[in-house]
């Protein structure tokens, strides 16, 4: 390694971990990936893991730690109590929480609480990927972070205003394998693309619709059985109608924006919402979410003082 590390930058999910060594400049030096996220760490100890992929990196002893994601949550290393919104971007990262008895200074993010009466609402690691997208210090900006639990989130002048979540990753996992769609779908249906028509076509239905998606969703099945509806073809319906649905209900609730919405995503994910968005004739900038999250930790680690502003 040429350059002296600063900080670890640490995103640690539920199922997943990622590790940079980072410098004081804020440039990567080394990175790990893992498949030991919260429900390993659970059992194994978080500290030892963490301290097994720093040493694999050949971090020093007194390196110090910047985390977000699950580790704190109420059931990981140490809950980082939620910050409420509205709140300033850089002071949510500021109020990163020390976890006590250990060698080296390891603080976690802190994730984010909407409070309101009639649409209460949690996130937890998406308020570092917001550090990192690069959003302008003035104006009003809607970013879409989709996922398992798709975050949509509306930033007014730096501050976080407000959010709301769309289960829709996982709505397409338990849909699939536990309604009377497993059987249109199959065990093991073709990864869906943003060119596949049937895709399109059932965005476009929910769009047009509203996001109203629970009156189409038999349809699937009902296709399957009159109309020869294949399971890879049943696979790109379902998915078209879900993200579809979740971009024309986002859109009821946050209005039009004036500005591109920031789509923070990777992979397939990307593409797929990309395509959705165009078809629903909005502007878009994409940024990647794995840099999104990196470039977070980073501006954290400036925030508590790790490496220089």
């Amino acid at each position: 390694m040429g350059k002296t590390p600063a900080v670890a930058a640490v995103d640690w999910g539920t199922t997943r971990m990622r590790v940079w060594l980072v410098d004081a400049a804020g440039g990567v030096l080394a990175e790990r990936r893992g498949d030991d996220g919260l429900i390993t760490a659970q059992q194994k100890g978080f500290a030892t893991i963490l301290e097994g992929h720093l040493a694999a990196l050949g971090a020093p002893a007194t390196l110090p730690v910047i985390i977000c994601g699950m580790a704190g949550s109420r059931q990981g290393w140490l809950e980082a109590p939620y910050v409420t919104v509205p709140a300033p971007i850089g002071a949510i990262l500021a109020g990163a929480v020390r976890i006590p008895g250990q060698s080296r200074d390891i603080r976690i993010v802190p994730g984010l609480a909407q409070r309101l009466a009639d649409a209460p609402d949690v996130m937890r690691g998406e308020e570092t990927q917001l550090a990192g997208v690069g959003l302008p210090a003035k104006g009003r900006h809607l970013v879409c972070m989709p996922g398992t639990h798709s975050k949509w989130v509306l930033v007014e002048d730096g501050a976080v205003d407000g959010f709301c979540t769309w289960p829709t990753g996982e709505l397409f996992s338990v849909l699939a394998q536990h309604s009377i769609l497993r059987h249109s779908l199959g065990e093991n249906p073709k990864p869906v693309t943003p060119d596949n028509p049937f895709f399109q076509d059932w965005c476009r239905k929910a769009l047009a619709e509203g996001g109203d998606v629970t009156s189409r969703l038999f349809s699937i099945r009902a296709a399957g059985l009159l109309q020869d509806l294949k399971a890879d073809e049943a696979a790109a319906c379902l998915s078209g109608l879900l993200i579809g649905g979740e971009i024309a209900s986002a859109g009821r609730r946050h209005g039009e924006s004036t500005t591109a919405i920031v789509l923070v995503a990777s992979g397939a994910l990307a593409t797929l919402y990309r395509q959705a968005l165009d078809l629903a004739g909005l502007a878009v900038r994409t940024v990647d979410a794995d840099e999104a999250v990196r470039a977070g930790l980073i501006e954290a680690a400036r925030e508590n003082g790790m490496i220089a502003k």
